[in-house]
């Protein structure tokens, strides 16, 4: 449960540090999506509800934030959380290694996935597929993933380990004796 109140309050600083300060850098700096990292650990991290439950919320604060046709941030986050969750089952995927070349290639499907719905609506009007671009976004959100990572990894274990020691605390205590009357 704290962990779920915890990465909601995390991935809403990051949609405000991204929606705020981000966009006010210049273009040449790039600007990578860090909400998208994060939802990509809680792919790798969470159970499904609660993860699903996490994605769905903050891809939606995300999209009402910034969007121009509401629904399809959500609906491409999701279609991410759920891949990443299956292939994540396996075993191998569990470690670091393969994780951020695996948010790499979902940042293409990403961001293919949102030209393909450009192009059969029309409604998002975003600017031609560059691929080049596109690589050197996902080159750029790899290598901000891998502290990011880290410290969301990091504060997963703390919150994890003190629920437990909660959880043992509260076990652990002896119950209070009555008073005898005298």
């Amino acid at each position: 449960m704290w962990n779920i109140i915890v990465f909601a309050l995390l991935g809403i600083i990051n949609i405000v540090f991204q929606t705020a300060v981000m966009q006010n850098l210049p273009s040449w700096f790039g600007r990578p999506d860090f909400l998208f990292i994060l939802l990509v650990f809680i792919s790798y991290r969470f159970a499904w509800l609660p993860g699903l439950s996490l994605v769905f919320i903050l891809s939606w604060i995300m999209d009402v934030e910034t969007g121009v046709s509401l629904g399809f941030y959500p609906l491409i986050c999701l279609l991410v959380f759920t891949i990443l969750k299956l292939v994540a089952s396996g075993n191998q995927v569990k470690e670091a290694t393969f994780q951020i070349p695996l948010l790499g290639v979902a940042w293409l499907a990403a961001r293919f996935i949102l030209h393909l719905l450009d192009i059969f609506t029309g409604w998002l009007m975003i600017p031609d597929w560059e691929l080049t671009r596109t690589l050197e976004e996902s080159v750029l959100l790899m290598i901000i993933a891998i502290p990011f990572f880290a410290f969301y990894n990091n504060i997963y274990v703390y919150v994890q380990k003190h629920s437990m020691r909660a959880r043992a605390s509260r076990s652990t205590r002896r119950p209070r004796r009555p008073m005898r009357r005298m």
